[in-house]
């Protein structure tokens, strides 16, 4: 089995890749929906960050979204404590999952923070979907109906998009110039050879 990442700035449509991929019945293992999960229901993750930011952050059963975004807004230190309680935990989530899935040749996982979690060191494979600055700004402001310096301030606590496309087997450029469709399907039909050797 081959064990592929899927990652990208905000904006540059990797959700769009990873459900091009799905379509071809890959699995993929959608990592934000399940640290939101993970959040909720681990009580390992639950404890730790009941104890970094008081009781308040679950007092309605489930994770407060909002409050741990306000407590830890700006506050590197407070975002890398969460990330190294959180991203083990879904790690580990992870490994399970591909055993949960290994009758497939090929298996993804698509997180936005792929590097900085630590799940470039579960894979095989790793592909950047890429877009400008520009395209992936106005996209997000656009979908999300926020502020530009709002979507900055997140595109600050990732990687640059550069280092991502150094560290990466593949590229997609989601930029209007080349079809998506066409260059999912080249590093598909790689990967699927790969897994069969």
């Amino acid at each position: 089995m081959i064990r592929a990442g899927i990652t990208g700035g905000i904006g540059s449509g990797k959700s769009v890749i990873s459900d091009l991929f799905r379509l071809q019945g890959v699995p993929v293992f959608d990592a934000d929906r399940e640290a939101k999960h993970l959040n909720d229901t681990s009580p390992h993750i639950r404890r730790e960050l009941t104890a970094l930011f008081g009781r308040e952050l679950y007092a309605g059963g489930m994770l407060n979204r909002p409050l741990l975004a306000s407590l830890m807004f700006g506050d590197r230190e407070k975002v890398a404590a969460v990330n190294a309680i959180v991203h083990p935990v879904l790690c580990r989530y992870f490994l399970q999952w591909c055993i949960d899935h290994q009758d497939h040749p090929l298996v993804m996982i698509d997180a936005a923070l792929l590097f900085e979690a630590g799940f470039i060191r579960l894979l095989d494979k790793v592909i950047t979907v890429y877009a400008p600055e520009p395209i992936r700004l106005a996209r997000v402001t656009e979908r999300d109906h926020t502020r530009r310096e709002a979507v900055q301030a997140r595109m600050k606590h990732q990687l640059p998009e550069e280092e991502k496309m150094e560290q990466s087997d593949f590229v997609i450029y989601n930029d209007g110039s080349q079809s998506v469709i066409r260059q999912t399907a080249v590093i598909l039909e790689e990967l699927l050879q790969i897994a069969t050797e």
